[in-house]
């Protein structure tokens, strides 16, 4: 009789354990809220750029993340500075990235920004184009 009380007391321990988990969020999301006038910017090597992006914690918890970007391309990429970013359950932030496309960067190469975070990362839909920097003015002319 002993056995069959064990028995049922460790399968309701174990059905509220089972039960605990389920309804727990053990994940503190982090959102990119990013507009929908993502697109392309034209920029000549050497050009500066900046990169503003806010984060909001839609979990129930507070959250950390290490936070990066990247724009990238097979011919050529920038990475920013890592940022550490702390957010309460609900709050919303803006990060800030400045960058130079990188002098070697080739004419007509398109880069996506990505962004990097803890382990994840999300590719978003802004590109950086590689224009020429060089412009033809005529500055004076003569005919005799």
């Amino acid at each position: 009789m002993a056995k069959k009380y064990a028995l049922l007391f460790l399968v309701a321990v174990l059905a509220v354990v089972i039960v605990n988990f389920s309804l727990t969020d053990t994940v503190d999301p982090l959102v990119l809220a990013y507009s929908p006038e993502c697109s392309t910017v034209d920029k000549a090597a050497g050009d500066p750029f900046t990169v503003k992006i806010s984060f909001k914690n839609t979990g129930k918890t507070p959250g950390t993340w290490n936070i990066n970007i990247a724009f990238e391309d097979t011919a050529w990429s920038q990475t920013g500075t890592p940022q550490n970013l702390t957010l309460r359950p609900g709050q919303t932030q803006t990060l800030m990235w400045n960058g130079f496309v990188p002098e070697n960067a080739t004419i007509d190469s398109v880069a996506r920004l990505v962004v990097y975070y803890d382990d994840s990362s999300q590719p978003l839909n802004w590109w950086i184009h590689v224009v020429p920097g060089a412009e033809l003015t005529i500055k004076s002319s003569i005919v005799e």
